[in-house]
């Protein structure tokens, strides 16, 4: 392999390690909530969108790839647009890669946000905590059933408290209710991306909610917690209520799988490639609803 050749494939390596297909699962959530509650469009909105749209994720699912190397040797997912099969000569690089990138954006946000909102610094230590929390030996919440879930959510929920709260936002309960539906769809999310993963996991010996639960009963728990969300999103402004109705195509992608066996669970990576799509989908409606909302307001 030519030193050309080694280096795009390092490149490529580093950049599929991020999961580009979820790059605008976090960056979105930011810019959204600064968006709407400033009204405008500034340094601080530039700097964090590009920060949670791919250092973020390369620190997040870098780290990731690079402590589950082992179990990824097991799991036929890897190698893809759904996580890189990281080799280990690659793995202090795309470390480094993710802090370089993202240190002086951080310190960026601290700069131009920070000193009018001093808890927006607290959201983003607790956002960051959790990216590498969930990952990194002797914590591994990864490693902790319904810790685990937790965690996730806060990597996708956080970007959007972050935002709100580095913009000023007031806190009401329709904006409590908000952020609980979205917390609960991440849940569900991480709980329902896990049960694919039962028997690779456990030959690794990782401990996850799926593990721990079982296949089929986390399936069901990743339902009732869409369910929940969409209840919850009742309860916002309008026309936020209507965004309730995006819940049901995840209980639709999840609902056959709701009596998986563990021995099958593999097969619920059916559901999880329509679960990708879905969020493009939901994105983009979630964009016209905050767009009427902003119209409404």
């Amino acid at each position: 392999m030519s030193e050309a050749h080694g280096t795009a494939w390092k490149a490529r390596q580093v950049v599929l390690s991020s999961r580009p297909l979820s790059w605008i699962n976090t960056a979105f959530p930011f810019a959204a909530g600064y968006v709407v509650t400033t009204g405008r469009v500034d340094a601080l909105l530039i700097v964090g969108t590009l920060f949670f749209l791919i250092p973020y994720n390369l620190l997040m699912y870098g780290i990731n790839d690079v402590f589950d190397y082992e179990s990824d040797l097991r799991n036929p997912r890897k190698g893809g647009a759904e996580g890189a099969l990281l080799d280990p000569v690659l793995h202090r690089l795309v470390i480094g890669a993710g802090i370089v990138s993202a240190a002086p954006l951080v310190a960026a946000m601290l700069v131009l946000g920070g000193a009018g909102h001093p808890s927006s610094w607290i959201v983003l230590a607790i956002s960051l905590f959790a990216v590498a929390a969930y990952s990194v030996p002797k914590l591994r919440f990864k490693e902790r059933p319904l810790i685990d879930s937790l965690t996730s959510s806060t990597h996708f929920v956080s970007p959007a408290v972050y935002g709100l709260a580095v913009a000023g936002a007031a806190v009401d309960p329709a904006l409590i209710a908000l952020l609980t539906a979205f917390f609960f769809w991440g849940m569900a999310s991480h709980a329902f991306g896990a049960v694919q993963d039962v028997e690779p996991d456990r030959e690794a010996r990782i401990h996850s909610i799926a593990t721990a639960f079982g296949a089929a009963r986390t399936v069901r728990l990743a339902m009732t917690l869409w369910a929940l969300a969409g209840l919850l999103m009742l309860a916002t402004d309008w026309p936020g209520p209507l965004a309730a109705i995006l819940v049901l195509p995840y209980i639709w992608a999840a609902f056959p799988y709701r009596s998986v066996t563990d021995a099958g669970s593999a097969a619920a990576n059916g559901g999880w490639k329509r679960f990708l799509w879905l969020n493009f989908v939901s994105g983009f409606l979630v964009t016209m609803l905050l767009i009427a909302w902003v119209v409404l307001a």
